[in-house]
């Protein structure tokens, strides 16, 4: 399932499309220390994290997460959002907890 079927499925908010309808999701990481999703998240995992600034599309983009989901309402700051775009990395909103949100987005995508 892409990123964008995910929101689609699941009524996230789209904060940036990027390559979101290309990407297709093969699991799911969710931590907000960075130095840690740098080492450990794969290729098209779906990162769940409330960390929505620049550093976080940064990580993203190197670890080739196929999108970033941004848990407990959280949104991109000014700067992320326009680096998300010129990156091409999905961004995606949820207001739901980091662990209730993961339990869904498995659900949902066969995870």
């Amino acid at each position: 399932m892409s990123p964008l079927e995910l929101a689609q499925k699941l009524n996230l908010s789209i904060l940036n499309e990027g390559e979101g309808a290309d990407r297709e999701l093969k699991g799911i990481y969710c931590c907000d220390l960075l130095s840690i999703v740098m080492g450990r998240a794969k290729a098209d995992d779906a990162w769940i994290t409330v960390m929505g600034n620049l550093n976080s599309i940064a990580v993203a983009v190197l670890a080739d997460t196929g999108c970033i989901i941004l848990s407990e309402g959280m949104q991109l700051d000014a700067e992320a959002a326009s680096k998300a775009s010129a990156q091409g990395v999905c961004v995606l909103s949820s207001d739901l907890p980091t662990f209730e949100l993961s339990r869904k987005i498995a659900e949902a995508a066969g995870l």
